[in-house]
């Protein structure tokens, strides 16, 4: 989100410094890899509004960049939860394609996926590529004055006369003192340390989540990304959470239960999964996903950062501007949260009412 917010700040003509306290390509936060589901499985206003906004910056940013950023496999929901309902209509009402497929064509299409009573399409999803979109947003922005600087720690961040912000950084065993009129912080499971006693926001959980990638057993699939919802009874008992998978090439099948993984301290991860979860993991992919090896798994891991409400947070405190909570669903609005942000730290704008930092009844 902060290279976004770079790329969209450096395209106004803003001097923008991005710091980034680990290198390029880490694997210690939220945004590596070479897939995430671009889904459109939503239904509140102001998520839809944005996945209108977000296809067409994701098309803006391949041309800009001109690399291909977005695999455009479609996206596949199904089980018996009734928001898919509520999905399909908020959808159509926005001018997003989504319908309702017969569980034999869903099956004939996407062999390698073991349909659940009812089958949500939304053809304008696919895959994003983290590992390319990242540098890309960098690039752009430097391209458009912008610096960018890796394993820059900040250490510390004060307010100083309520319209600037003093930075304290650590870079390479090099101690430096940054002045700046609005820093947007963007640190993922790290945003409640560096803010803490600077800023007032939500509570926010960070969880190491845990999914695999599993071989593919049917090399003449076709694979969708996919969301499947469980719902009552003893078919779901042993699930932790709903379903997300999609293909990565190379790879293999991605799948992995969604926020519900240890709570830890970013700075200190085992990186390994809690056996029970990867245990029921196997199993889900056993029963669902007939195209898998199900035995040939390989673990990832990654980084979730939560609030209460599973909403973002963005806001803009004194000159402190905050992109926070984005927990499993967000990459796939990074172009639009970098212009939020961006209209944040230049008075250009606001985000909508729902990702309010002073939002009620999540502290």
């Amino acid at each position: 989100m902060g290279s976004a917010a770079a790329w969209a700040l450096a395209k106004r003509g803003r001097d923008v410094t991005l710091l980034e306290q680990f290198g390029p390509g880490h694997r210690v936060g939220a945004s590596h890899g070479s897939t995430r589901n671009l889904s459109l499985a939503y239904s509140e206003p102001d998520y839809v509004a944005m996945l209108a906004e977000a296809l067409r910056l994701w098309a803006e940013l391949e041309d800009e960049s001109g690399e291909r950023l977005l695999a455009r496999t479609g996206v596949v929901n199904h089980g018996p939860d009734p928001q898919l309902g509520t999905m399909h209509a908020a959808l159509n009402s926005a001018g997003l394609r989504a319908d309702f497929l017969p569980l034999a064509e869903a099956a004939e299409r996407w062999r390698g996926i073991r349909f659940d009573q009812q089958v949500l399409h939304m053809p304008d999803g696919g895959q994003l590529n983290p590992d390319a979109a990242l540098p890309a947003f960098q690039r752009l922005a430097v391209r458009n004055g912008a610096a960018v600087r890796h394993h820059v720690k900040v250490l510390d961040l004060r307010i100083i006369l309520d319209d600037d912000v003093l930075l304290t950084v650590d870079d390479g065993g090099r101690t430096e003192v940054l002045t700046a009129r609005q820093a947007v912080v963007t640190a993922g499971g790290w945003t409640s340390k560096l803010l803490t006693g600077v800023a007032g926001m939500p509570r926010l959980t960070v969880t190491q989540e845990q999914p695999a990638h599993f071989g593919i057993a049917d090399d003449g699939a076709d694979w969708p990304g996919f969301n499947h919802f469980p719902g009552p009874g003893g078919e779901y008992d042993d699930w932790y959470s709903p379903v997300y998978g999609m293909h990565t090439p190379g790879e293999g099948i991605k799948a992995g239960w969604h926020g519900v993984g240890p709570v830890v301290d970013p700075d200190h991860r085992s990186f390994q999964p809690e056996p029970l979860q990867r245990a029921a993991l196997q199993r889900y992919a056993r029963h669902w996903l007939p195209g898998v090896d199900a035995g040939s798994m390989a673990d990832i891991s990654c980084t979730y950062t939560t609030a209460a409400d599973h909403n973002f947070v963005l806001d803009r405190i004194g000159p402190v501007v905050i992109g926070a909570g984005f927990a499993g669903h967000g990459f796939k609005f990074t172009p639009v949260v970098g212009r939020i942000l961006a209209d944040l730290a230049t008075g250009e704008g606001a985000a909508p009412a729902i990702f309010s930092a002073a939002r009620t009844g999540i502290r």
